[in-house]
């Protein structure tokens, strides 16, 4: 039982929490729709594969911030195509109870800084790449 009222209070506090502004240029979170390269929500297809995250817009080159208080846990690799290495970074975050991954950004003096998304795809909506660790929809946090 004890276990049991445990998850459920974690549950409760995590059902509240919400992603503060991820980047200085998109004050609102608002998500990357639909350009040449596909639609950048949540099971968005990809060829073969759905699209396992949530596409926040953020100008290359702008400052990205914590969503909210954070640990950082690690830097991530993106891509193992070598031609895709302007913007083969990441970041593993943890905080509020939640687990999350943060694609083509490096950390830097804030939390991070968008990386050249033009660079590599030209075109597309740039964006920040919300993912979390369990692959689950990031969407009900924004």
């Amino acid at each position: 039982m004890r276990r049991l009222l445990v998850l459920l209070a974690v549950l409760w506090v995590c059902d509240g929490v919400k992603f503060g502004q991820l980047c200085s240029s998109n004050p609102s979170n608002s998500r990357r729709t639909s350009d040449r390269w596909g639609q950048g929500q949540y099971g968005a297809g990809r060829g073969t594969r759905l699209h396992q995250g949530l596409d926040i817009k953020c100008s290359d080159g702008a400052a990205v911030y914590a969503p909210f208080d954070v640990t950082l846990n690690g830097k991530l690799t993106v891509y193992t195509d070598p031609s895709k290495a302007a913007i083969n970074e990441g970041i593993n975050l943890s905080g509020q109870g939640l687990c999350f991954k943060l694609f083509y950004v490096r950390k830097g003096q804030r939390i991070g800084t968008m990386l050249p998304m033009q660079s590599v795809y030209p075109g597309i909506t740039s964006h920040i790449h919300v993912q979390m660790c369990d692959k689950r929809d990031p969407t009900p946090y924004f």
